[in-house]
């Protein structure tokens, strides 16, 4: 055990509260994320140089998308958190699953619900499908990182017991010092990605379809299994067999999806005059 631990910040989940509305800090998570990465992907759409031949949304298509994006991450978050890790308790208690302010939302599942939001949109506006992946393989990590902050202010999803000289003490826990995971997960899926995908596509990532889209499939699922080593799973619903978690397990088609992408756009380069 460490001879000091650096105390947990006491921080009210709840920025401002009006009678029986509150605005906390988790749902403002979500609408940084959803705002920054709106904005910013309105400057990718309007440089043409970023994208070279290749065809892309314009404004007004990424305007319907912040829209689209927030529905799906907002429903396929909590469907995943229903399905994905606590099916049982909802399945006995239907009505908590609509009561979303009481935290619990799944990357996997808001994943899954922008992608489909994004397949919607490119169908209805005859948009290229790859073009929004890259865009959103961009501005994703943006809202990661708000998320895993949120995650932290919360004092949930925290790490293992250790005895590292930055290990906290998280209320909501136990009386051990545990590793602050929810940073780890906020300066990888967040932070590092958004550097390493923002460069690739400065550099002509946006040229290549799939490319940058195929990268971050890749890169999620790497930090996020990394990360995994120091979060601590829930014993009934995200501990697998074999030292594995569920985190861990639904990284893996990412990662393969992700592969498959860049591969496809490198051979799609490759038999272009």
């Amino acid at each position: 055990m460490p001879l000091f631990v650096i105390p947990f910040p006491q921080i009210d989940p709840v920025l401002v509260e009006f009678g029986p509305f509150a605005i906390r800090w988790y749902a403002l998570a979500y609408i940084a994320g959803l705002l920054l990465g709106w904005r910013l992907a309105i400057a990718l759409v309007s440089r043409d140089h970023l994208w070279g031949t290749r065809e892309h949304p314009d404004r007004i298509a990424i305007d319907d998308l912040l829209v689209y994006i927030a529905f799906g991450i907002v429903l396929g978050g909590r469907l995943g958190q229903v399905i994905f890790y606590d099916f049982s308790y909802f399945s006995e208690h239907p009505a908590e699953i609509f009561a979303v302010w009481h935290g619990g939302m799944a990357f996997h599942g808001g994943f899954i619900g922008a992608l489909l939001a994004m397949s919607f949109l490119a169908w209805h506006r005859k948009v290229p499908l790859l073009s929004l992946f890259d865009i959103a393989a961009i501005v994703s990590p943006i809202g990661i990182f708000f998320g895993r902050i949120a995650n932290f202010i919360n004092g949930e999803l925290w790490g293992r017991p250790t005895d590292v000289p930055w290990a906290m003490v998280f209320p909501r826990a136990d009386d051990l010092p545990r590793h602050p995971s929810q940073l780890y997960e906020a300066g990888l899926e967040g932070a590092l990605i958004f550097v390493i995908i923002g460069l690739i596509a400065m550099k002509g990532g946006l040229k290549r379809s799939g490319l940058l889209a195929g990268l971050f499939g890749i890169l999620y699922a790497l930090t996020r299994s990394f990360a995994e080593l120091y979060r601590d799973p829930d014993p009934l619903t995200e501990a697998l067999p074999g030292g594995f978690t569920m985190g861990m397990a639904l990284s893996l088609p990412m990662a393969l999806v992700g592969l498959w992408l860049v591969i496809r756009s490198f051979r799609a380069e490759a038999k272009s005059p």
